[in-house]
């Protein structure tokens, strides 16, 4: 009679699986949710809530490999244009601090992925002004994060770019890991300018 595997073992099979399968929808559909994309894996793989998912980390662990297996020159191009359009639209909008932060500074963008830019202003409206002053359309997206006075969204050099405002205030506690900032990575432009420069070598 065949011995049963140890539970333990066949959840850490279980999450690796799930792990796999959002890694996968993030690559190949674009779901840039890690919450959405387990969750939508977890039922495809008809696990039930009760069971325990894998981590943000854990994914992202399969993302990079699943990226690197298939979609390997086409991720590194469209990283370099990420980063290049991102360090064009920081040096336009220098004035609010930018950050660079998201999927194309931790290396995981891939063909969906939006460039995302925290800025730090005393009122999200002179952004606005900034933008329209410099001919940039744009437009305001719902709002569900206190720490945040508003998002944006635009288009530059065709690729999608998502503006976090947050109080000019909030800067000078991220070193605190407060204001959103715990676990959350950010790129000044010159971090960004390294980043190009390495990927040339």
């Amino acid at each position: 009679m065949p011995r049963r595997k140890p539970a333990a073992t066949a959840s850490s099979h279980m999450r690796r699986a799930i792990a796999s399968a959002a890694a996968r929808l993030m690559a190949e559909h674009g779901i840039g949710d890690y919450g959405m994309a387990k969750r939508k894996a977890a039922r495809s793989l008809g696990v039930g809530e009760g069971e325990a998912l894998p981590t943000n980390e854990e994914i992202e662990v399969e993302l990079r490999a699943w990226q690197s297996l298939y979609q390997e020159d086409e991720q590194r191009e469209r990283l370099h244009d990420l980063r290049t359009t991102a360090l064009e639209v920081m040096q336009a909008l220098a004035d609010f601090r930018p950050y660079l932060t998201g999927a194309a500074l931790d290396g995981t963008a891939g063909r969906y992925s939006a460039i995302e830019i925290d800025l730090f202003a005393d009122s999200s409206k002179d952004v606005e002004i900034a933008l329209l002053s410099h001919g940039i359309s744009y437009e305001t997206m719902p709002n569900r994060r206190p720490d945040i006075d508003a998002q944006l969204r635009l288009d530059w050099n065709d690729l999608p770019v998502l503006i976090n405002v947050f109080p000019l205030v909030a800067e000078r506690h991220l070193s605190k890991g407060v204001a959103g900032s715990r676990g959350r990575h950010r790129a000044r432009a010159s971090a960004v300018e390294e980043l190009l420069r390495e990927a040339e070598k």
